[in-house]
């Protein structure tokens, strides 16, 4: 994992606090910024129900 290619939301900029993805193939890495050595790994299928739900506004946050 340790040649993938991060990307963040431009909204955050250099911010401390900000989610990053990076996708390769079949799976989708999912990271914070402040704990980048935690990763969460999804499917495509599993990424496209984690944005809906966000969308849809599913999620206490």
């Amino acid at each position: 994992m340790d040649n993938l290619r991060w990307q963040r939301p431009e909204s955050c900029g250099e911010g401390a606090s900000c989610p990053e993805v990076a996708v390769t193939g079949g799976t989708v890495y999912v990271r914070s910024s402040l704990q980048p050595s935690s990763i969460a790994e999804l499917t495509l299928a599993e990424w496209r129900d984690l944005l809906a739900g966000i969308r849809n506004g599913e999620f206490d946050v």
